[in-house]
């Protein structure tokens, strides 16, 4: 879905669990497309509780800034309460960008 390529080591991790209503809202698909867009690699997916959403992202920097903007706002159907995440170094193991189900 994104694009393949080798691994940078200044790429950074971006990991982030954002509450609200984000769940049932296509909040999922949302965070997927941005992410293709922005050619990110990692995944989305809901978590137990049904109020939270969990991303991990790895690419450029300023790809994953425009990421967690984009996060913050979530579709027009989302309400976002809050964003907590944390950078860390990327490891590369991603090839593409992918909604989880479990």
């Amino acid at each position: 879905m994104s694009k393949t390529s080798a691994f940078d080591p200044s790429n950074q991790r971006l990991n982030a669990i954002v509450n609200g209503r984000v769940q049932g809202v296509g909040f999922r698909f949302f965070v997927l497309q941005r992410a293709v867009a922005l050619g990110l690699t990692g995944w989305v997916r809901n978590l137990s509780g049904g109020t939270a959403v969990e991303v991990l992202a790895e690419g450029d920097v300023a790809a994953l800034q425009e990421l967690l903007v984009a996060l913050h706002e979530g579709p027009d159907a989302a309400y976002v309460r809050d964003v907590k995440y944390h950078f860390s170094p990327a490891t590369g193991e991603f090839r593409d960008f992918d909604i989880r189900y479990r």
